[in-house]
Order: C-alpha cells, then structure tokens, then sequence
C-alpha cells in the first residue's frame, strides 16, 4: 500500500503544495492522510491514524522532512519506528536520497540516507528555534517601541458607576446592565468588580 501524508501546522495555511507534489510523483497512493497542527510532537489525529495503518513492505511518501516533525529526536525515533519497527519504506520527495526504497541492500547507501537524516532534521529543528527567538526578539523590540499587544481594554462608560449601582441593587438584570453599558460580560464583570472593591 502507498500512503502519503501532508501537515500544516495552523488551520488557516493550505496543503495545496504538498498535494500538487505528491500527484506529480506518479505514484497511486491508497489514501493521503493530512493534518493541520503544530510538528512539535505526533499528538496528530490523522497521523496516529495512518501508522495503524501502516504494515510491513508499505510506502509513506512526504514533501519534506520537517512535514513530519519539528523535533529533531522525535523525527529520528518516528523514522527508526516506520523504518525499522514497522518495515515500511519513507520517500522524502524534496531530498531523494532520503528514498528507502532504494537502499535496501545498499548498506553505503544507508549510511548515506542516515546521514543526511539526522542533518536534516537538526536544520528543522533549529530553523524552528530560530523563529521562536526571532518572534521574541521582535515582540520585546515592539514592546519598546509601544506597542500593546492583545486585545484593546473596553473604555469604561461615563454612567457605569450608575449602571453597576442599579445592577448591584437588582433595580436592573444583567442583560439590561449589558446593554446600557454597550460592553460584553467579560468587561462588564471586570469593571463591576472594581466598582464593588472601591465601594465596600
């Protein structure tokens, strides 16, 4: 049986690319497995779903290493696993020396695909560490520079003090103490908890 398997690690990145590659293979997959989450771990619906289904002599066909992890001893243990454990054969079809159909009796080559294995997967990984060191770099510059992240804190309304009395004293329900202040519970409770505090 041939599988294949695409990932994106967010639901709003499309797997187009990954799909167009494995059609251009000419190869007849029995089914493409996807996922759209994080490569951090193989915590994946999908993923979980396609090693049951994997056996002995079965091929696993990805575009690139880093779609089947991040995680530089995760990737190498998830290989051993389909490789060895499992006997199934992984083609990588951006690196085509990661193809192990083709070292089967080719103890060199092996070596080789080992090799440029683990290579491959420390780049992902560390590519991985470099942009979450890039995001905090730019994120603490922002923060210098002013710039608030989050979502924006909802003015308080001139007349809450009154709203929030009427509410306290049940002359109003919520519903109405939410309307008359234009604002959602979480913002309404959060100054109403304040108007009480300074109150008591």
């Amino acid at each position: 049986m041939n599988y294949a398997y695409a990932r994106v690690s967010c639901k709003d990145q499309k797997l187009e690319r990954q799909l167009i590659a494995f059609n251009d293979c000419n190869i007849a997959f029995t089914r493409i497995f996807c996922d759209k989450k994080t490569g951090e771990n193989f915590e994946r619906q999908n993923y979980k779903k396609l090693i049951k289904k994997l056996r002995y002599g079965d091929l696993l066909v990805i575009k690139s290493i880093d779609r089947l992890g991040r995680n530089y001893d995760c990737i190498i243990r998830e290989w051993r696993r389909i490789t060895k454990e499992i006997g199934a054969d992984i083609y990588v079809i951006d690196m085509p020396l990661l193809d192990t159909r083709c070292h089967e009796k080719n103890l060199i080559g092996k070596f080789i695909s080992d090799i440029v294995l683990q290579l491959l997967s420390f780049v992902a990984e560390n590519e991985r560490i470099n942009i979450r060191t890039r995001q905090a770099e730019g994120i603490k510059a922002a923060k210098i520079r002013g710039v608030k992240f989050g979502r924006p804190i909802t003015a308080c309304p001139v007349n809450f003090r009154e709203i929030a009395e009427k509410y306290r004293t049940r002359q109003i329900k919520l519903a109405e103490a939410l309307a008359l202040s234009q604002m959602k519970i979480s913002s309404f409770y959060r100054y109403f908890n304040a108007f009480i505090s300074c109150n008591k």
